[in-house]
């Protein structure tokens, strides 16, 4: 039992130490060394969004259907890490778009597929999934913490070097993943017909209302997934980098470590998810995050690197709140409310919703305001739509919480 653990462990630290190594930093060096518009640093964040759309859903078929869900694991990091390697040599922004682009192709689908590997090694060893998977997640967290710190530490923040750093974690992971607990796929599909054998029997949970409607917030939440990623980093690196009074304070020259608390704040809160699902049920859940993400954009509005940095440093530790009790806790709801035969495309569902749909309208928009609006107004902006969010979800979706269930 402790040996696969630690395997899904060692899986999960790389899986989220290739994203950590640039999602960050990437605003910081789009916005200052290349000097891109809010609305194409917004564009590179969308990419993750577009490949989100059709990505985690088509691979998820292919790992239910044919190829073993860690074997195209490691196929896909491999890909992602040669397209990186690639982008990190760009500094015109089509070229360097259309790579990052496919590397995020690549990327995208393994977060949902490593929740899957990881699930499907847990039930294989009559391990609870709700149990002990949280504590495992959040090794993934500590490996983004790790990057985003070695990348600051390194001198990379601000330049190309960060991507070179992410296809060398890539590579790493994706010959670690031909090692990992095999997956079975199901070739055969019980009720036969082409809907089966293209394995999209995932998106009928869509004729059950609940889970309708959960998946359209999760697209209304998903839109809030990308908008710090893209400009807090260069929101505090340029906007505030360029007013004396902040010249020289860590917040400006040590942004990514100070961001570095949101993934912090995330090991400690993956952790609290076990107790908060069975106590509240997923719905609270839902709400406390959408209502942290409103407190995660009104304190960056607010705080300044001087006097107000306890304010950021707050905005810091209330993301961890605000991403996991969605992203963490909405897939294991989804996990719980399928079967085996279509777990893979039913995570990868969600992560459409999510980081396709949702991030993608998100990023866009994000950077149309900015563009629009500057800053701090823009974060308000973020805030007021957060909170509208919320008002609406505890309005429409309707859940009951029983926490004797077995199911979420």
């Amino acid at each position: 039992m402790k040996n696969i653990k630690l395997r899904l462990i060692v899986m999960n630290f790389l899986q989220y130490g290739v994203w950590g190594a640039w999602l960050i930093s990437l605003g910081a060096y789009l916005g200052g060394s290349l000097q891109f518009t809010g609305l194409q640093i917004g564009s590179f964040f969308a990419t993750m969004g577009i490949a989100s759309l059709f990505m985690p859903a088509l691979m998820g078929v292919v790992a239910d259907r044919w190829i073993p869900a860690q074997r195209l694991l490691g196929i896909l990091h491999l890909l992602s890490a040669a397209c990186m390697t690639f982008a990190a040599t760009q500094t015109e922004y089509s070229l360097l778009y259309a790579s990052v682009l496919l590397a995020v192709i690549f990327y995208m689908p393994t977060i949902s597929m490593s929740n899957t590997v990881a699930y499907n090694a847990l039930a294989k060893n009559g391990l609870d999934t709700i149990k002990d998977f949280p504590p495992i997640r959040v090794w993934g967290t500590v490996g983004f913490i790790c990057s985003m710190i070695a990348v600051d530490l390194l001198g990379f923040a601000q330049s190309a070097g960060q991507l070179y750093f992410s296809a060398a974690i890539g590579v790493v992971l994706g010959c670690y993943s031909f090692t990992l607990p095999r997956c079975d796929v199901s070739k055969k599909a019980a009720g036969g017909g082409w809907i089966d054998a293209l394995g999209l029997r995932a998106f009928a949970l869509f004729k059950e209302k609940r889970m309708a409607i959960f998946f359209i917030f999760s697209v209304f939440l998903g839109v809030s997934l990308q908008i710090t990623n893209a400009f807090a980093n260069s929101y505090l690196t340029n906007y505030f980098g360029a007013m004396p009074e902040y010249t020289g304070t860590f917040g400006v020259d040590h942004a990514n470590i100070l961001i570095s608390l949101s993934q912090l704040s995330e090991t400690l809160c993956i952790l609290l998810i076990p107790f908060f699902l069975k106590r509240y049920g997923i719905k609270n859940v839902m709400l406390i995050s959408m209502l942290a993400w409103v407190l995660r954009f009104a304190l960056l509005g607010f705080g300044n690197p001087g006097a107000g940095v306890w304010m950021l440093i707050l905005s810091m530790i209330v993301y961890g709140v605000a991403f996991d009790f969605f992203n963490i806790s909405g897939s294991l709801y989804v996990e719980k409310e399928t079967t085996p035969a279509i777990r893979a495309s039913a995570q990868g569902v969600f992560m459409m919703m999510t980081n396709g749909l949702g991030a993608t309208l998100g990023s866009y928009a994000a950077g149309k305001v900015v563009d629009i609006y500057a800053w701090p107004h823009s974060w308000f902006i973020f805030a007021a739509y957060a909170l509208v969010v919320a008002v609406l979800f505890a309005i429409v979706f309707r859940y009951k919480h029983n926490p004797d269930e077995t199911k979420a």
